[in-house]
């Protein structure tokens, strides 16, 4: 808990927060838990989904894609319109057609059907992070109070990534597929019931009208940007996806273009002339980029490679969601009270290199708990990155534009998530590849050659001397690929540490 109220004469030190501060902090953090878990948890519904409504290959991929692309892509346009019409007014907005679409999500007859109220899930979402932490900056004042807060944000998202498939595996243990997305009804119907009594509204008396043609010109951009990087990441790159990804860049100069002429930009530009903004901002983007690169890899070699269960791969994983928890609750508190936030951001990137150093080691016998131990000392050093960094984007930033800035944050997180998937996703394809190719296999199926998981699947058809051949080989060759990502990332967040702390000198 926070520390005790300054003596009564220290007239200048901030106000501190009553109970109904952090019974509110309580209430927004239950959404961001529930917003985690629908990132993840429709994975695990696909084959029973896939049995009930028989989708094509293409409209599966659009049920599964089509939230976080929608999220992604109305992140800017939500942060600036909760400081326009109000955050608490925003989020309950967005909180009951969460609430509504979950319930018929779940209930979904067609394919098209659960596409488009995925899609609406993913626009109701994207009201969810921007809201929240805005909200948080105005509630608390204190600075040593308000980075607790923002570790409970924090904490509340990792939990609700490392619950996610655990109890999406019991619901469908005992449930129909469309079950998954009932947990968030509740949480959304008790946010209705407790926000307007918790919460406090907050907007911005002088905004102007939203922009029309930049929430078009965002949309577009975000959304041709992260298809193309995701479609490369899936398939390789094409002319088709390469031109997609080209108009999206385009698209986003224009976008960024029209920003710096209009009275009431949705993306506030003079944000990146604060240092401490612009610091924050690269060690967040660069923290998610080398983080989602490597996490991809890490969930297949659990099931792949050791041949962990879901259930028991999501165990092994829970340790990782711990290091969050603690990481934000406590450690960055003390931290940043202790050495100040630029040195807790510079020395939490450089534990995290370390952490992904260590998983290069993971082989052997020994391998789940060299990855694990890893994983724990990755998400020590990151967890201080994202709460302090946080903490800074938002309260760098003019009070009245918290949403526009707690957006920015957001949407350079699914931006760098999404780059760092597809960077070293197709890195560690071709290294796979080109392992299995010289593992001096002979007739090597061409299922193996793109997947481990194709490699398993032909191995069922090969007898069993083939088949045990087969799958070693395509196993050391997904380990190389893991080994890879993994210094990869470590490199890439040393750099980022270096790069904070340069940064940070500059006057």
């Amino acid at each position: 808990m926070p520390p005790d109220r300054p003596p009564e004469h220290d007239s200048t030190a901030p106000a501190k927060a009553t109970p109904r501060e952090w019974w509110g902090l309580a209430a927004i953090a239950l959404p961001c838990l529930v917003y985690a878990m629908d990132l993840t948890v429709l994975n695990l519904a696909v084959p029973a989904l896939s049995r009930a409504l028989a989708p094509s290959a293409s409209q599966l991929l659009w049920i599964i894609d089509i939230y976080g692309f929608l999220v992604a892509g109305f992140l800017i346009t939500m942060g600036t319109l909760g400081d326009r019409i109000g955050r608490r007014r925003l989020l309950l907005i967005g909180a009951a057609f969460f609430a509504a679409a979950s319930v018929l999500a779940a209930f979904a007859r067609t394919p098209a059907e659960l596409i488009v109220l995925r899609a609406l899930l993913g626009i109701a979402g994207a009201t969810l992070a921007p809201s929240t932490l805005s909200l948080i900056r105005n509630m608390f004042h204190d600075e040593t109070q308000r980075q607790f807060a923002i570790g409970v944000w924090i904490t509340a998202f990792s939990v609700g990534s490392a619950i996610g498939p655990l109890v999406g595996g019991w619901l469908l243990e005992h449930f129909w597929w469309g079950s998954v997305f009932l947990p968030a009804v509740p949480v959304m119907v008790l946010l209705l019931v407790l926000g307007p009594r918790l919460l406090s509204e907050y907007r911005d008396e002088n905004a102007g009208r939203i922009d029309a043609a930049s929430v078009l010109l965002s949309l577009a951009a975000v959304l041709a940007t992260i298809y193309a990087i995701k479609a490369m990441a899936e398939a390789g790159p094409s002319a088709a996806r390469l031109a997609l990804l080209a108009t999206g860049v385009a698209v986003g100069w224009v976008f960024v273009r029209r920003q710096r002429v209009i009275d009431y930009p949705l993306l506030e530009l003079r944000l990146f002339a604060i240092p401490t903004f612009r610091t924050a901002i690269v060690a967040y983007a660069l923290s998610c980029l080398a983080m989602f690169g490597v996490y991809i890899f890490i969930a297949q070699y659990l099931q792949m490679v050791l041949m962990l269960t879901p259930l028991q791969a999501g165990w092994a994983t829970v340790p990782w969601a711990g290091g969050f928890v603690f990481g934000s609750l406590v450690l960055a508190p003390k931290m940043a009270a202790r050495y100040g936030p630029g040195p807790v951001m510079v020395c939490g990137l450089a534990a995290a290199a370390v952490g992904m150093l260590l998983m290069v080691g993971a082989d052997g016998p020994w391998a789940l708990w060299v990855l694990v131990a890893g994983m724990v000392v990755v998400s020590l050093g990151m967890a201080p990155v994202f709460a302090v960094g946080t903490e800074q984007i938002i309260t760098s930033a003019p009070p009245e534009r918290a949403g526009a800035a707690s957006s920015i944050a957001e949407t350079a997180s699914e931006f760098s998530g999404a780059l760092g998937i597809a960077l070293f996703g197709s890195a560690g394809t071709l290294i796979y590849r080109h392992q299995l190719g010289g593992a001096g296999l002979a007739d090597v199926p061409a299922q193996a050659q793109s997947t481990l998981g194709g490699a398993l699947e032909a191995a069922n058809r090969l007898p069993p001397d083939m088949a045990q051949t087969l799958v070693s080989a395509a196993q050391a060759a997904f380990t190389d690929a893991l080994q890879f990502t993994a210094l990869a990332s470590s490199v890439l967040v040393l750099l980022a540490s270096v790069l904070a702390a340069r940064m940070l000198r500059r006057p």
